[in-house]
């Protein structure tokens, strides 16, 4: 997988040199310089690979991002004026709820997306963007340090509504598009595809090289190019492709190329699988997944999918129909009686929320009324349920726990972990997994588990070794409850362990 991976370590990171207390955590990621200030944490990598250009505390960096963010603003704006002019149909925030941003950036387009209802995954390369992940995490919004390289992205097939990329630079035309081919193995039947580069508006020599080679291949794709603009105002262009929702094209094709890939090639295989150069075969038939359109947001929230039916056997045992059903009203139950008022947490001061083991992403349904985002985990070792939490119009990713996660330090503010960790007993030392947990959650971030009271026990003893504070624990029979709050204490000194 191309992302950020390590094993987990049993070790703790250094404490924070700055850090801000009571922010008001829910501010809209447009309002970047209220969301833990403008400044970010004065970490070494920002410092010494950004310098100050990356919004470290500084009046005139704060001006300086404030009018680039500005300036996002407008362009962004731009954007979705042209969509609606040429593409009507997209319905931001109903038809189109799921995307996915190639090298976003700062994610300016995701955080100005998330206030139309829409999710955006974002993604960055380290080497490249090696603190613009962060600062979109410090702004709020969802984004993972990510590339695309050699194997597969961790998104199951056939799943984002939307693919963004803006001066993305991403070389899709080489290797026989096989970067491209990702994409199309991500995108939804009938999705778009929004591509804005110097190859769509200028005519430099080496711009029309790529864009006649792009043209090539997104026809031998079968994608069809339903507009290519330029706004008049900043001269900066688009075209947007829609991927086929039938395999028609594909059998009238005078060459196989790219070819269509193996039957034995599983398209929702995510985690550690290289990339090929082939497109997989639109399903066929209206029970398969994918078949047709999700219902708009927000009906398809809480509304079993239809291709999820009473002949399959669900997570917990029951009809797969059944199971789900019971699974939302569970978690809605749980959210509303226990999460969002018997335990103390500050809702306003919590933004960025990871589900770690998500099942069918009914503890990030019930959350729809914050103002939150839920980043939902289907471990490696789990049934494949991802595809069923982006149908409800939610996202995710596939990620194995004994490795560490995806992101910077101190991103998240509340990790929920429902009977993960004894799962997990089996496979890697709990200690490690909490260090994990320690380095994404943000000082003051809160933590809750439900798992087996044995487990429930052993990480309490684990959070009061690192001076956290134990704010709820219940025990009944054999299941524990167990919500901890992480605090900003580090051993002076830290000795190495041989």
């Amino acid at each position: 997988m191309n992302i950020a991976r390590g094993i987990a370590l049993r070790s703790l990171l250094p404490a924070l040199f700055h850090s801000q207390k009571d922010i008001n955590a829910q501010s809209s990621g447009q309002r970047a310089g209220t969301r833990y200030g403008t400044a970010m944490s004065h970490t070494p990598s920002l410092q010494s690979t950004r310098g100050t250009k990356t919004g470290l505390k500084s009046p005139v960096i704060t001006s300086c991002f404030l009018g680039v963010a500005l300036s996002s603003r407008m362009v962004h704006s731009t954007t979705l004026i042209l969509f609606s002019r040429y593409l009507p149909d997209i319905a931001w925030g109903k038809r189109s709820r799921v995307i996915l941003d190639v090298g976003c950036g700062v994610a300016s387009f995701g955080g100005y997306m998330f206030d139309r209802d829409v999710l955006t995954m974002s993604f960055a390369p380290k080497d490249e963007h090696e603190a613009q992940v962060q600062f979109a995490l410090e702004r709020g919004i969802p984004a993972i340090s990510a590339v695309m390289g050699t194997k597969r992205l961790p998104y199951p097939s056939r799943v984002f509504d939307v693919i963004h990329c803006a001066r993305c630079r991403v070389p899709w035309h080489i290797e026989g598009g096989m970067l491209l081919l990702e994409l199309n193995r991500l995108l939804r039947p009938g999705g778009y595809f929004v591509w804005s580069a110097t190859p769509v508006y200028q005519k430099l020599p080496e711009d029309v090289e790529i864009w006649n080679a792009m043209s090539i291949l997104t026809k031998s794709m079968c994608w069809k190019m339903v507009n290519k603009t330029k706004d008049k105002l900043n001269q900066v262009g688009m075209a947007i492709y829609q991927k086929p929702m039938d395999n028609n094209c594909y059998e009238k094709r005078s060459e196989n190329s790219p070819p269509l890939c193996k039957e034995s090639d599983a398209a929702d295989a995510a985690w550690n699988v290289p990339l090929e150069a082939c497109m997989h075969k639109l399903p066929v038939g209206p029970t398969v997944r994918g078949a047709k359109w999700p219902e708009s947001w927000p009906q398809r929230l809480n509304k079993t999918p239809f291709w999820v039916d009473g002949s399959q056997v669900g997570v917990y045992g029951k009809p797969a129909n059944e199971d789900f059903e019971a699974d939302n009203a569970h978690w809605k139950r749980v959210v509303s009686k226990s999460y969002l008022n018997g335990m103390g947490i500050d809702w306003s001061k919590v933004r960025n929320v990871m589900d770690m083991r998500a099942v069918y992403g009914g503890f990030a349904a019930a959350l729809k009324n914050q103002k939150v985002w839920v980043m939902n985990i289907v471990p490696i070792d789990s049934p494949d349920t991802l595809p069923i939490i982006y149908e409800r119009g939610l996202f995710g990713m596939y990620h194995d726990w004994c490795e560490s996660f995806s992101t910077y330090p101190r991103t998240y503010d509340l990790l929920h972990a429902d009977h993960l960790f004894s799962k997990l007993k089996t496979r890697c030392k709990l200690l490690a997994v909490f260090a994990e947990v320690d380095r994404v959650l943000r000082p003051e971030g809160k933590l809750i588990v439900r798992d087996t009271a044995d487990t429930t026990n052993e990480l309490e003893s684990m959070a009061k070794s690192l001076k956290w504070e134990v704010r709820m624990t219940y025990t009944k029979g054999n299941e524990g409850l167990l919500c901890v709050e992480k605090s900003m204490w580090r051993p002076k000194e830290v000795e190495a362990s041989m």
